[in-house]
C-alpha cells in the first residue's frame, strides 16, 4: 500500500501506476451527477466554484446519513460514467483525481493524460466500511442537493486501486488482456 496525502502533487500521481493500492489521508470533496452539472455551469460562465478543486480529489458518492456517534453513514462509490459529460471541465481547472467505480469514456481518459490527473476506483457495496476511514463530514456547497450536495471529507488511510494513471494506462482495458494471455 502507497499512501498518500492531498491535494496531489504532480510528483506524486507521476509515481502512481495502475494496480497500485493507495491509502488516502488528508481532504477530498464528495460530487455527483446534479453537483457536477452546477460546477460545469458555472465554470463555463467563468464564474468562481463554492469550493478550490484545484488539486483535489472528487469523491463520486451520495452518502447516507450518519447514524449516532458515527460522522456519516455508509459512504461507497457510484458509478463514475454519469460525471464524463462534466469531467473534462473539471480536470482542466484542476482537478487532479477522482475516486468512483466503473469505466470512463475516452474524453475522459484523454483529459486525465492531459491534466496530469489520475482516477481511483473504491470497493463497491463496502460502503459501510468505506465510512469508517472518515473521520471529519460537512457539507460545503449545494444543501439543497441533500446526499448529492458537495461534502467536504477528511479521510485516513482511505483504500482506493489506481484505475487509470496520468499516463492513460487503464486498468479495465490492461487486466483482462493480461489474463488472456495467461
Amino acid at each position: 500500500m502507497i499512501k498518500i496525502t492531498t491535494p496531489l502533487s504532480e510528483e506524486v500521481i507521476e509515481k502512481l501506476q495502475i494496480g497500485d493500492e493507495v491509502l488516502i489521508n488528508g481532504v477530498i470533496f464528495t460530487a455527483r451527477d446534479a453537483a457536477h452539472k452546477k460546477l460545469y455551469e458555472l465554470l463555463e460562465k467563468g464564474e468562481e466554484l463554492p469550493v478550490n478543486l484545484k488539486g483535489q480529489i472528487i469523491y463520486y458518492v451520495g452518502p447516507t446519513p450518519a447514524k449516532p456517534g458515527r460522522v456519516i453513514g455508509s459512504a461507497g462509490p457510484t458509478t463514475s460514467g454519469r460525471m464524463d459529460k462534466y469531467t473534462p471541465r473539471l480536470l482542466d481547472y484542476g482537478l487532479k483525481g477522482m475516486i468512483g467505480k466503473g469505466l470512463r469514456n475516452k474524453e475522459v481518459q484523454d483529459a486525465i493524460v492531459r491534466n496530469k490527473a489520475i482516477y481511483f476506483a473504491a470497493i463497491g457495496g463496502a460502503g459501510a466500511l468505506l465510512s469508517k476511514t472518515i473521520v471529519k463530514s460537512e457539507v460545503v456547497a449545494y444543501p439543497d442537493l441533500g446526499p448529492e450536495a458537495i461534502y467536504r471529507l477528511e479521510v485516513v488511510d482511505f483504500p482506493a486501486i489506481v484505475v487509470i494513471d496520468a499516463r492513460g494506462q487503464n486498468l479495465y482495458e490492461v487486466g483482462p488482456e493480461k489474463f488472456r494471455k495467461e
